[in-house]
């Protein structure tokens, strides 16, 4: 009794996945995390400080 209580949202989550999947055009989250990581990769590299290098006053 206690396996089927305590397992029993997991399942009828995993069903309910399942069919909403076969029933609705749900986008492939890979393609999404995909495009949304490269959009941030060039907002980075747009908007990154540049970086100084050290000024050497000291030589002579």
């Amino acid at each position: 009794m206690g396996f089927i209580r305590s397992y029993f949202s997991f399942v009828c989550g995993t069903i309910c996945g399942i069919y909403i999947a076969q029933s609705y055009n749900i986008p492939n989250i890979e393609k999404v995390a995909q495009a949304a990581y490269s959009m941030a990769m060039q907002m980075e590299e747009r908007y990154r400080k540049t970086k100084t290098k050290p000024k050497e006053d000291f030589q002579d």
